[in-house]
């Protein structure tokens, strides 16, 4: 006598021929679904979450690429992209009492992603005394905490009266290896710079602005080529609303250059873009 279970009807049972014999079996799902994925594609370059000290928790940082040929380490980054975006950190501590601190600078590619988190390392007598044209270092770091560039500023006088009191930055990847610098040009009216490569041989010209409005716009600081005819990129400091640019000194920038420019001037570029946040934007 069978056993019946509930009400009293015998249990549903699937016809066994309905179940798939193999793995090999089971449909896959049409490439137009949702969520398929192609068949032979791996999923690659995954968003990666890492902690890191200096940094907000949870950031999401771009997947590093595979390192091109002579490429210095820590660079392959800037190798695939013809952008990048910089935002400065507000310091609390800054905004209540008015004493200068160190800064600190997010560095993403178009995508928002963090590529490089930049730490400045200046001791505190040095960041209240001098103010925005103190000597600096800038600590450059990627996602492992390593610092993979350096970025140094001597001590200058800064008048433009005087061509001998021109500022300049030096650019190392990896630290203690020059790959470039960023010297400024000296004229009456306009912000101009030379940058260098290793060997200080010119490879490319930056021209700002006569009158450096800066309210309610951006301005773009323009990459020429060496004779000055063809604008091959630019830097831009963005409008970031009038609270945050009349109560911190806390900019946001931009750099446009060549998607095939050499990684290490692209590296330059980024010290170019301190250099002019330093020179025209730290005190505002």
């Amino acid at each position: 006598m069978s056993r019946s279970f509930g009400s009293g009807r015998p249990p549903h049972r699937i016809p066994k021929d309905t179940y798939p014999v193999s793995p090999t079996d089971c449909s896959v799902p049409s490439p137009k679904y949702p969520g398929a994925v192609q068949a032979g594609f791996p999923i690659q370059n995954q968003p990666e979450h890492n902690h890191q000290p200096g940094g907000p928790i949870g950031v999401l940082w771009a997947p590093a690429p595979s390192p091109p040929l002579s490429c210095p380490p820590g660079l392959e980054y800037l190798s695939q992209i013809d952008q990048i975006l910089i935002h400065q950190q507000t310091e609390l501590l800054e905004v209540l009492t008015g004493i200068e601190t160190n800064n600190r600078f997010e560095i993403k590619n178009s995508l928002g992603q963090r590529i490089y988190f930049a730490v400045e390392d200046t001791d505190c007598c040095t960041l209240n005394c001098c103010g925005s044209v103190r000597p600096f270092t800038l600590r450059v770091l990627d996602h492992l905490n390593r610092e993979v560039i350096t970025m140094q500023r001597p001590l200058r006088c800064d008048d433009c009266c005087f061509p001998g009191c021109l500022q300049e930055i030096e650019v190392q990847a990896p630290p203690g290896v020059p790959v470039g610098y960023v010297i400024q040009t000296w004229h009456p009216c306009l912000p101009k710079y030379t940058v260098q490569n290793a060997r200080r041989e010119d490879v490319l010209k930056i021209t700002g602005p006569c009158v450096l409005c800066k309210c309610c716009t951006d301005i773009d600081f323009k990459i020429k080529s060496l004779d000055g005819k063809s604008t091959v990129g630019k830097i831009s400091k963005h409008w970031t609303g009038f609270f945050r640019e009349a109560f911190t000194d806390a900019d946001n920038f931009g750099i446009q250059f060549p998607l095939d420019l050499d990684v290490k001037m692209k590296a330059v570029m980024l010290g170019a873009c301190f250099l002019i946040d330093f020179m025209f934007f730290e005190d505002y």
